[in-house]
């Protein structure tokens, strides 16, 4: 069934006209112009920072802003406006177990644009019902897929809000992800010596060898209960019949434990030198910090505002902890009191990437509930 066959929901109708707009990280251009005409007919104030220029994104940081109508804690909504690279054109439809899907083997975006129409269309309804709020902030990034560099660029005393609310993990509505690991990046160049692999192998150094001595020293996968670690590319040579001059490979160390993560990545920086040594190689190795990790208390006050907002709607909220970085990470950082919770996508960055209608509706329920609950009593 297309999804324009079906009778859905508001926000459904609207997620799907989001997914259907294109907007790889730095290409967020037509989706952030669709957001802000969307902000612009809620009678938001809007409001956009440089980050486009100064990151190289499509957009800047979009925020938009309802003044209070009752005392109570400002609110911000968060959500990123960019997805992973396409593979294909995405085109909705709807299965029959009520589930939203891309028709063609790409993903289908709802990473992150399920949480925009959930938090779009809560605030329509209170705007229509002339629901009471303490002030609520729509704050949309970019390049967030790219390590965070939208909300990490972000000047967070340009928000009015006092608390953030980020929808951006899968796993069952409910879950509030109350850690998130730090985020290293390792990459590493071999240099060896080329030669023609038929008549003069023993005069060259293969560069893919000493790689692949390197990788297959690494510890990789699942370290611990905190941290994991891959090698996700590998690039060199250039012909069967040349013993590689050159290799590169990419991975990354996570961790939420910081202590850990030294120590993984100094496991995968050590395996990188011994193996270019045996291999009579040269190497440059670089390590970077993605983003970086938080732990939140439950006492703080965005994770009690999500728990009694959940208990609200009749969800039974549940602390768990997060394998990636969100948004969160990076406000955290920059001082800002946030919280990522849960909102049921399912099988994101992949072909089979889905969400169900019913999900994305309980997620209006839980921002409707959300802006209540800031409301002072």
């Amino acid at each position: 069934m297309s999804a324009g066959d079906a009778e859905l929901p508001e926000a459904a109708q609207l997620l799907i006209d989001l997914c259907e707009i294109p907007s790889p990280s730095r290409q967020e251009a037509e989706m952030a112009s669709r957001v802000r005409a969307e902000l612009v007919s809620l009678g938001c104030v809007v409001d956009e920072d440089d980050a486009a220029d100064a990151i190289g994104a499509g957009s800047g940081n979009l925020i938009g802003r309802l003044e209070a109508t009752a005392p109570g804690v400002p609110i911000v909504l968060c959500a990123h406006l960019d997805t992973v690279p396409l593979t294909g054109p995405v085109e909705v439809v709807v299965r029959a177990d009520g589930t939203l899907t891309n028709r063609h083997a790409a993903i289908l975006g709802g990473d992150d644009k399920a949480a925009i129409a959930a938090m779009i269309v809560a605030v329509r309804e209170v705007r229509r019902t002339g629901a009471p709020h303490a002030g609520i902030e729509l704050l949309f990034t970019p390049c967030e897929e790219i390590g965070l560099l939208g909300a990490a660029h972000l000047d967070v005393t340009r928000l009015t809000g006092e608390v953030a609310f980020v929808y951006d993990h899968a796993g069952p509505i409910g879950n509030i992800i109350t850690s998130a690991p730090w985020h290293k990046r390792i990459s590493a160049t071999f240099i060896g010596v080329p030669a023609h692999a038929g008549m003069e192998p023993e005069n060259g150094h293969s560069a893919i060898g000493a790689a692949a001595r390197a990788i297959a020293a690494m510890p990789l996968g699942r370290i611990d209960d905190e941290t994991t670690a891959n090698i996700g590319l590998i690039s060199g040579g250039t012909a069967t019949n040349v013993v590689a001059g050159a290799c590169e490979i990419v991975g990354e160390a996570r961790s939420r434990d910081p202590e850990l993560l030294a120590a993984q990545v100094s496991a995968m920086v050590d395996a990188i030198s011994a193996a270019a040594i045996t291999g009579g190689c040269d190497v440059r190795c670089r390590v970077e910090t993605q983003y970086a990790g938080y732990t939140l208390s439950p006492k703080d006050r965005q994770v009690q505002m999500a728990e009694r907002a959940l208990q609200r709607v009749g969800i039974t909220p549940r602390h768990a902890p997060g394998g990636g970085g969100s948004d969160v990470n990076a406000l955290v950082k920059n001082g800002f009191p946030a919280v990522n919770l849960a909102n049921a996508m399912v099988d994101v960055h992949t072909a089979e990437e889905s969400i169900a209608v019913a999900d994305v509706q309980a997620m209006v329920a839980v921002t409707r509930a959300l802006i209540a609950d800031a409301v002072a009593p």
